[in-house]
This record gives C-alpha cells, structure tokens and sequence, in this order.
C-alpha cells in the first residue's frame, strides 16, 4: 500500500514540544510511520517536522513513500554547490547563500566550529533523487537541511573551510 506524504499524520502541535524526543518516539510508532521502515533520522528532519506544511506537500504531496530506500552517503561537495531544493521554495537557497554568514552566526558554537574547522555540518540533510519527481532529471534535491546546503553554498562561493564530500541521507527509488 502507498503511502504519499500529503496522507502522513502531522505530528501532534499541542502536545509540549519541550519533550520532542518522546514526541518523535510516539510519532515513529504510528502504523504510518512505521511501515516506511526509513532511518529515525529522515523521519525526524522530514515527516515528524514538515508533515502538513504546505510547500513540503506542494513539492512532495505526490510522492510514494513507501517507495524509498535511504542511505547515509558521503555527497561530494561539488554535486551540492549546484543542488536544487523544492520548486516552491527555488530561491531560498541562493538567498541563504548570498547571507551565509548572517545566517551561520544565529546557529550555535558548536555548528560555527564544524564549519570553520572541519567544513561541515552536523547533522546529514535529506536529499532524494530528482528521477522520483518524475521529471526524469539527473542528480540530487534537497528537500531538508536548505539551510545546511545554503550555508555550504555560500561558504563555497566565497572559498572558504568546504569539505571535499559531506555526509548526507539519500533517498532513491527501492
């Protein structure tokens, strides 16, 4: 049975999101959830915070989940300098890119040092094939960790600290 990630249940906006961890864990139990048998880290970044936002169903409303097999991969850096996001939300990663620095400098020490030091991020972002959104185009989107990729983008543009190849999770076709 198909499950689309406009039909996926809306983590619970009521309950106090001060125990997000036993939220996440009550959000991974449900049938829905739990039949994708996807990492509890792509569930998190995507469908526990995304699930009913309105650009994310746009863009991926139509998608068959279940169809999805993930994979933490090392992406070569140049693949994401270019990468594409969502077409409802094409421009802001040029956005954050162009401000990497402003929008860097609201995120913690320990994001600031992974950067400058290592050249990376902290946690993988979700990307997925772009064959799944029926285009047939080639390469990668992403579709969360914009941020992420939009920091990594301007911090290329701008030839600072960039790792050769940053871990991400790649969804394609099972």
């Amino acid at each position: 049975m198909a499950t689309r990630f406009a039909d996926l249940p809306i983590a619970d906006p009521e309950r106090n999101m001060i125990d997000r961890a036993g939220n996440l864990r009550d959000y991974l139990a449900l049938p829905e959830i739990a039949g994708l048998q996807w990492p509890a880290d792509v569930v998190e970044q995507w469908p526990f915070d995304h699930a009913g936002n309105a650009s994310f169903i746009e863009d991926y409303g139509h998608l068959d989940l279940t169809a999805l097999d993930w994979t933490r991969e090392l992406v070569p850096a140049s693949q994401l300098v270019d990468i594409p996001t969502g077409p409802s939300d094409a421009e802001f990663l040029a956005s954050v890119a162009r401000l990497h620095r402003h929008y860097l400098g609201l995120r913690s020490q320990e994001i600031r040092d992974a950067w400058e030091h290592r050249g990376t991020w902290l946690v993988p972002p979700i990307l997925i094939s772009r064959q799944l959104l029926g285009g047939g185009e080639p390469g990668l989107q992403v579709v969360e960790g914009r941020m992420r990729v939009g920091i990594l983008q301007g911090r290329a543009a701008d030839a600072l600290n960039v790792a050769p190849a940053l871990e991400a999770w790649v969804g394609r076709r099972r």
